[in-house]
């Protein structure tokens, strides 16, 4: 009967350990999407970079603000949004 006990508690323990490593294996998310032909991770952070440079935070807090943007503001932030989940998409800050 003890044997029994000790055998079960020990399948418990080895079950819950190798569920805890199998979970650690899988990182649960999405699997990275692939970068549009021509652009790499740094490329795309390069010119997040240079968009904030010029200003691209103010335009995003006026937007925020219910603030109109000019069309070429507008489109700056949406460059910046595509890039960004393009970005994040590939998991480059990973």
């Amino acid at each position: 009967m003890r044997d029994t006990r000790t055998a079960s508690i020990y399948l418990a323990v080895v079950t819950v350990l190798g569920s805890t490593a199998a979970g650690c294996a899988n990182t649960g998310g999405p699997p990275a999407m692939a970068m549009p032909a021509g652009q790499t991770c740094q490329s795309v952070r390069a010119e997040l970079s240079r968009l904030d440079a010029r200003g691209i935070q103010s335009k995003y807090e006026a937007l925020n603000r219910g603030q109109r943007l000019s069309p070429a503001a507008q489109a700056e932030v949406d460059r910046y949004n595509q890039l960004l989940n393009q970005y994040l998409g590939a998991q480059c800050h990973v």
